[in-house]
C-alpha cells in the first residue's frame, strides 16, 4: 500500500509522504469529524435514483485527429482518438467506498454499459481516492482488455496488491508516458491529497493529466483545489494552447471543510480562465454524493458563475452521463 518507501526525497516528496508545495495538507480525522457530526451539518437530500436521459453506445475506434469525449460520470471518461480508447478515472461500481454494502452509492447508471464498451488500451487513473481509483472496475477492465493503466507513484501497488492482473505504471509529476499513434500524456501537479485508509494519507501521489492529441491538447483535472490558481495558470504556460479542459465542479460543500481539496462552479470557471483551455466541461457532479450540496445545485451555480464572469455558456458544460463531444 505504501508507495513512498525507497524513493528519495524531491520537492514535493519528504521521504515518507507525498505533498503539494503550494497546497495544504488534508483536514484533520477532528475536523472530518466536525463535518460530519457538528451539530450545524446541513446536508441536502438526493433523490435515490436520478437517471440520465443518455446512454452512449461508442464506436470501436475515432481515427485520425478527431476525439470524441463521453462523459461516463462522475469523474469517468472515455476519449478516444487516434485509434485509440482511453478511459480516465473509470468506475462502474455501485458504490466508491472500502465496503461493498456502505458508502456513497449511485444515483445514476454508468453513461455506458460496461458491455457496450470498445476495446481499452489505456486507462489514467488520478488517485487513490475511492470514487477514483476502482479496484473492481478495474480488475473487470484487466480480465476483458488488459489495457495500460498509467497512475501517479504508489497508486501501481494499491491496484497490484488488489489484483496483479491490472497492468499498472506508477510516473512521477511532469513525466511524460508515450500512449503510441502520437497520443502521449504527463502527469501534472494538482492541488489534492491521497488516502485509502486512516493511516496511510499521501503515501501515494495525485494528479491530473495533459494529453496530447491531434485534436489538441486535453488537460483532465480529476480533484483538485483552486488556491491561488497557480497549477492552472502554470500548465497554460507550461502544456498550453489547451483545446479542451475537464474540470471538476462538485463535492465542495461545506466550503470550510472543501475548498482546499475541491473546486466549487465559481472556483471551475476561474481555473478555466487560468488555463486559457478553449472549451471545457464539467464533472464531479450529480453521480454520488460525497458532500453536503443538492444533486443539481453544481450545474445550476455554474451557470450564474459563468454568466457573473460574463463567460459563453457554451465555454463551459456540465454533462449527464452518456452526453457526447466531439472535437
Amino acid at each position: 500500500m505504501h508507495g513512498s518507501s525507497n524513493r528519495p526525497p524531491s520537492d514535493h516528496f519528504d521521504g515518507r509522504v507525498f505533498f503539494d508545495p503550494d497546497g495544504v495538507p488534508p483536514k484533520s480525522l477532528r475536523e472530518v469529524w466536525r463535518w460530519q457530526f457538528g451539530g450545524d451539518r446541513k446536508r441536502a437530500v438526493w433523490p435515490k435514483w436520478a437517471p440520465s436521459p443518455y446512454a452512449d453506445v461508442p464506436p470501436a475506434r475515432v481515427e485520425g485527429n478527431k476525439a470524441r469525449l463521453s462523459f461516463v460520470g462522475h469523474a469517468s471518461w472515455l476519449i478516444q482518438t487516434a485509434g485509440l480508447n482511453i478511459l480516465v478515472d473509470p468506475v462502474w461500481s455501485e458504490r466508491v467506498s472500502p465496503f461493498a454494502f456502505a458508502g456513497p452509492k449511485r444515483h445514476n447508471d454508468p453513461g455506458i454499459a460496461f458491455d457496450a464498451l470498445p476495446g481499452i488500451d489505456a486507462v489514467l487513473v488520478s488517485h487513490g481516492h475511492y470514487d477514483h481509483l476502482d479496484v473492481v472496475t478495474l480488475s473487470r477492465l484487466a480480465r476483458k482488455f488488459s489495457p495500460r493503466v498509467v497512475t501517479p507513484l504508489g497508486n501501481d501497488l494499491t491496484m497490484t496488491k488488489a489484483d496483479p492482473a491490472i497492468r499498472a505504471e506508477a510516473f512521477d509529476w511532469h513525466q511524460r508516458v508515450e500512449l503510441g499513434k502520437g497520443v502521449a500524456v504527463t502527469l501534472v501537479p494538482t492541488r489534492h491529497w491521497s488516502a485509502r485508509g486512516l493511516f496511510d494519507r499521501n503515501r501515494s501521489l495525485w494528479a491530473s493529466f495533459v494529453i496530447e492529441t491531434g485534436a489538441g491538447k486535453i488537460y483532465a483535472v480529476g480533484d483538485s483545489g483552486y488556491g491561488e490558481g497557480k497549477h492552472f495558470r502554470d500548465i497554460g504556460r507550461t502544456h498550453g494552447p489547451l483545446r479542451l479542459a475537464l474540470l471538476p465542479i462538485g463535492a465542495y460543500e461545506p466550503r470550510w471543510f472543501m475548498k482546499d481539496q475541491h473546486m466549487n462552479p465559481s472556483d471551475a470557471v476561474m481555473a478555466l480562465a487560468d488555463c486559457g483551455a478553449a472549451q471545457a466541461l464539467a464533472h464531479h457532479h450529480g453521480t454520488f454524493q460525497l458532500t453536503d450540496e443538492a444533486i443539481d445545485a453544481p450545474a445550476i451555480a455554474l451557470g450564474e458563475a459563468l454568466d457573473e464572469a460574463k463567460i459563453p455558456r457554451e465555454r463551459l458544460v456540465a454533462l449527464k452521463p452518456g452526453q457526447v463531444v466531439e472535437i
